[in-house]
């Protein structure tokens, strides 16, 4: 099985994209996880720059909005096309919202099913508050009335949204892994979807707690058979990363951050391969 860990572009929008895909290329990172610029040529600097870096892409649907479910499922489909543009690996998607009803919900997964049939490509939704994965609960029920749909796990949002480290949802927590097909690894805890700093000791527990998932689904993707997991290291800036007053100074730098989980992610990795 490959696994391709990817750099998250959020919180580096500041940096020109061909200087961040250099930076991202000479840390080791085997590809980029973000959405399409959208201006036009720095939408062409970002394809022939990946490209000729052979960078893959995870990219980034979250833009989809409307009055009404079917304005909505039109715009979802509109932007998912747009994602197409740079070949990506897989469509990772923030989908519908978290006041959708049920069945609003799964018209959502049904454009996407159906976008995913005729384009041959993968869209896997994300375990995000605010949307239709922002708990357990509501996920578990999507799970049981569409079989086929996929996941990117980000269960930092669960354990926020539950305040626990899940244990009361195992049955939810195995499906959703059985349906992961990509990670974005950020360590939360239950009173947020963030830690301020993985290496500082007293968050061992809940950097233990995320490191053993991902070691499970990475496990179980092998026995599966499946041929690529893409996992991004997904630490993001403020608000996500702590401040300090006076200023919101962030307490650390978040590249230095992701880049620790990314080593710290190859030292899981290795023992599977």
């Amino acid at each position: 099985m490959q696994i391709k860990i990817l750099c998250t572009r959020w919180g580096h929008e500041n940096i020109p994209i061909e200087a961040f895909f250099e930076k991202v290329k000479s840390a080791g990172y085997d590809g980029i996880d973000s959405w399409l610029p959208e201006n036009k040529n720095d939408r062409k600097v970002f394809i022939k720059r990946s490209r000729e870096l052979g960078l893959p892409i995870v990219v980034q649907q979250h833009q989809a909005e409307g009055q009404d479910i079917q304005s909505f499922c039109k715009s979802f489909e509109y932007h998912l096309d747009a994602a197409m543009e740079c070949n990506p690996v897989i469509i990772n998607s923030h989908s519908g919202r978290d006041f959708f009803s049920m069945d609003e919900q799964l018209a959502v997964i049904d454009t996407a099913e159906n976008f995913s049939a005729r384009n041959n490509i993968v869209i896997a939704h994300e375990t995000h508050r605010g949307r239709m994965g922002f708990s357990p609960a509501n996920a578990g029920e999507l799970f049981k009335q569409r079989p086929s749909m996929k996941v990117t796990a980000d269960l930092s949002h669960w354990v926020c949204v539950t305040e626990s480290y899940l244990e009361g949802f195992k049955e939810t927590v195995d499906e959703a892994i059985r349906r992961t097909i990509h990670i974005h690894a950020r360590v939360g805890f239950p009173e947020g979807p963030q830690i301020p700093d993985p290496r500082l000791p007293e968050w061992a527990e809940p950097l233990n707690y995320f490191t053993g998932l991902w070691s499970r689904i990475i496990r179980e993707k092998e026995a599966e058979g499946t041929s690529l997991l893409t996992i991004t290291t997904e630490f993001g800036p403020p608000p996500y990363m702590w401040t300090t007053p006076p200023g919101n100074i962030p307490v650390t730098s978040q590249w230095d951050v992701n880049l620790f989980m990314m080593h710290l992610l190859r030292d899981i990795i290795t023992p599977q391969q």
